[in-house]
């Protein structure tokens, strides 16, 4: 299935899918699952829009490539271009919605390619790699540092966290990426996971939800 913004109520946002950026370890718990060290900067990678998909329907998974983990995220939607240092008031300004989200990794992969010292690309950029649920509007939440995110599986909470807990806050965390390369309307902003990430299965059920704002039912087929 083709993948369009859309808000929750079904209204489609007009807004082209662009590029998805992700910010890695942004919460110090989930650094530590993995035995990974903190970083001491914001450390960004990217994702291509054509990996985008959406949660609703369902979404399949490459399970002839490894293992493959879910990370539930906070997705943000920029709805204006942003560069070059942006103000805190135009930050806020550019935020069109938020829905929660998968990074999807392949795992195994990216320990070879980590063990090398390479790109994550291949084990974070294939097709399906971002599943997106709609989104709520921008003015969905007064608090930026207090936006919950829970992903339950088969019935069991597997990741509840909060945006209070990340590194990097969420305006902060755009200000600096929109001053690393500038980001236009339709782009994606993927905050950080929280601790929990395992891998997936075919067949799993699947409750992904912004706490109280929105809350959505799926499955890996």
């Amino acid at each position: 299935m083709s993948y369009q913004h859309q808000y929750v109520d079904g209204t489609r946002i007009h807004f082209p899918i662009g590029k998805v950026v992700c910010i890695g370890r942004n919460y110090a718990e989930h650094a530590k699952e993995l035995d990974n060290p903190v970083p001491t900067e914001p450390l960004l990678f990217i994702k291509p829009g054509s990996c985008v998909v959406p949660l609703e329907g369902g979404f399949s998974i490459p399970t002839e490539r490894g293992s493959v983990h879910y990370e539930a995220e906070i997705a943000v939607l920029i709805g204006k271009p942003l560069s070059t240092k942006p103000s805190r008031e135009e930050v806020l300004d550019a935020i069109s919605g938020f829905a929660p989200a998968l990074d999807l990794t392949l795992r195994d992969k990216q320990a070879e390619l980590k063990a090398k010292g390479l790109p994550w690309e291949i084990a974070k950029s294939f097709d399906g790699a971002a599943v997106l649920a709609p989104f709520v509007v921008g003015s969905t939440f007064p608090d930026l540092t207090d936006i919950g995110i829970r992903l339950t599986i088969n019935g069991e909470v597997r990741q509840d966290g909060n945006s209070s807990a990340m590194l990097n806050p969420i305006v902060p965390m755009i200000q600096h990426m929109a001053g690393c390369f500038s980001l236009q309307a339709g782009d994606v902003i993927l905050t950080g996971t929280p601790v929990g990430v395992g891998p997936l299965n075919v067949g799993d059920d699947i409750v992904l939800e912004l706490v109280g704002a929105s809350r959505f039912e799926s499955s890996v087929r």
